[in-house]
């Protein structure tokens, strides 16, 4: 009988500060070892008590990336999802809420068999039994477990003390990664360990010692600061990982390779070492690096932008990852303008908008800001501005035109204004009574489904050029939802009436999923319910956001 192989586990922690690139860490060891032949999967485990990121405001943590199963997670599944490209579900993501609250509904039906319940080993345990079923559930050899948080903040402690628990069980099979921060202050000219040491020391005292060090910088670390920290840190001065700021973060798997980093991480692990294929990867890099000859101008016109005097770009990530891989899949340069919809009325619009080569209006909920996004899209029907309006920016158009082209002016959402006699925009039927009850979180239309696109259709067009049907002979396409109004049917007639062509809808309920307006009328102005940006990958861009910037680089040579 052939000797099975133990899974391997590779923890990846941070030090020093937050928002260093962990998740882009993992996410790039995880691309090496898969190209090397792996079978990979990925675990993020966070620090807060909430059961998932669905009602996280995005100003707060982030956009809050969708699954194909409905889970509402952490930015860093969908950076796991575009670097191995491969689809990742609620298993991958874990935060100390669900581990809370598994414990604690365990213990109430007696699970525990009368045990009195502590934080070690039931808590523990359950980290760990968690991170075994996600390993069972994709099939893996290999699990990558990013550790939320950073070395030393109480709220993640119980993760480090389950990596030191499974660590010390499976003796050669883990491997412990810690990325952390080496700053060089501008007084002083030289990168700076001390930060790094301490961080280090943090982890010694829970009892780990990290086996690789990736150390993030402005610019690549030197001889005599890698012998620093092999000495400081008792790591082999070759298992000091340089990750200095890239001009992409594509780059980093190609930074780590030429390191050899996954190659010492599978020695580490007693795993034979292979070679990474990475022909693609470099081919799609090739593209990023390229000089491109024409510059597009594109207005995001959002309302998540505004933290203080700060401007936040993570609100919207996914969003502005399918933009750039678009963008280099047609070998255009990509400037945005980032447009704060609550400064927006019909008098100061084209002051703050200008002409851009396109708009789009991107998710969103309620009142706030929802005046702005309206105007947005009339400006950009009327400018004949290329348009694409996802889920709220869908919706609002939808308004807009009622407002504009049919002359209802009370039209509007039923979620900002339940007294109107226009309501083109509606609550789905089965939320009514959740809304009621304020069950919010993870309650809405969730996760991928399927839609039927009408042929001779702008839309029809993009699925059938890039090879975005799942079914063609049905003319079906899926795409990932996350909202609770819909438009309203009893509107529908007579907006078609005037033009508005509603290019598909779903397969199972019949809810109109985009809208469009013909060629002949505008060269681009379309809405999808569905959130395309999450299903963007960088060897795949989605054919809604290829269709958009395409008639936008049209557009500007026509112009």
């Amino acid at each position: 009988m052939a000797h099975k192989t133990p899974v391997k586990y590779i923890f990846v922690s941070g030090g020093v500060i937050s928002g260093l690139g962990k998740g882009i860490t993992t996410a790039s060891l995880g691309l090496l070892l898969k190209a090397a032949g792996y079978r990979v999967t990925l675990v993020k485990f966070e620090n807060y008590l909430n059961l998932d990121a669905g009602i996280i405001n995005p100003i707060e943590h982030g956009d809050v990336f969708l699954c194909e199963d409905g889970a509402e997670t952490d930015m860093d599944i969908g950076t796991y999802e575009k670097f191995l490209n491969q689809n990742m579900g609620r298993h991958n993501f874990v935060t100390m809420g669900q581990v809370y609250k598994t414990v604690i509904e365990r213990e109430r039906s007696f699970g525990y068999h009368g045990e009195d319940v502590e934080a070690i080993p039931h808590i523990t345990d359950e980290i760990i039994g968690r991170i075994k079923q996600v390993v069972k559930k994709d099939g893996a050899e290999i699990a990558l477990i990013e550790l939320g948080g950073t070395a030393g903040e109480y709220q993640n402690v119980l993760y480090y003390e389950a990596s030191r628990i499974l660590t010390l069980k499976n003796p050669g099979d883990v491997v412990h990664v810690h990325v952390s921060y080496v700053p060089t202050p501008g007084h002083l000219g030289e990168p700076k360990t001390k930060p790094t040491q301490l961080s280090v020391r943090t982890l010694n005292s829970m009892g780990i010692q990290p086996d690789f060090i990736v150390t993030r910088s402005e610019r690549p670390l030197d001889r005599r600061r890698k012998d620093r920290f092999a000495v400081f840190c008792n790591i082999p001065s070759d298992h000091i990982i340089a990750s200095p700021d890239a001009g992409s973060v594509y780059e980093v798997p190609i930074q780590f390779e030429k390191q050899k980093f996954h190659q010492r991480v599978m020695r580490a692990l007693g795993l034979s070492e292979r070679k990474s294929d990475l022909a693609s990867w470099k081919a799609f890099l090739r593209k990023v690096r390229a000089p491109k000859k024409t510059s597009l101008t594109i207005a995001i016109v959002g309302k998540y932008f505004s933290t203080g005097e700060y401007h936040l770009r993570d609100s919207y990530a996914a969003l502005f990852d399918a933009l750039d891989h678009a963008s280099w899949a047609l070998g255009v340069e990509l400037n945005t303008q980032w447009i704060d919809s609550g400064d927006i009325t019909s008098q100061n619009i084209e002051k703050l908008i200008g002409r851009p080569d396109g708009i789009v209006v991107p998710i969103g909920w309620g009142i706030r800001g929802a005046e702005g996004m309206i105007e947005a899209a009339d400006y950009a029907r009327k400018k004949k501005i290329p348009y694409l309006g996802l889920c709220y920016g869908m919706q609002l158009a939808v308004v807009s035109y009622a407002r504009h082209v049919l002359r209802w002016s009370d039209a509007d959402t039923e979620e900002n204004n339940q007294s109107t006699k226009h309501s083109v925009v509606h609550v789905i039927p089965a939320q009514e009574e959740l809304i009621k009850r304020r069950a919010y979180g993870g309650t809405m239309r969730l996760g991928a489904w399927d839609a039927v696109v009408k042929p001779d259709t702008i839309a029809y067009g993009l699925y059938d050029a890039y090879d975005g049907f799942i079914n063609k002979k049905k003319r079906l396409t899926s795409e990932r939802h996350r909202h609770r109004y819909e438009l309203n049917d009893a509107f529908a007639e007579a907006l078609e009436r005037k033009g508005l062509v509603i290019s598909a809808r779903s397969a199972v309920e019949g809810l109109a999923e985009i809208i469009e307006l013909p060629r002949n009328i505008h060269p681009f102005y379309l809405g999808t319910q569905g959130h395309p940006e999450y299903k963007s990958r960088p060897l795949k861009p989605h054919p809604l956001f290829m269709g958009f910037l395409d008639a936008a680089k049209k557009q500007k040579k026509t112009a």
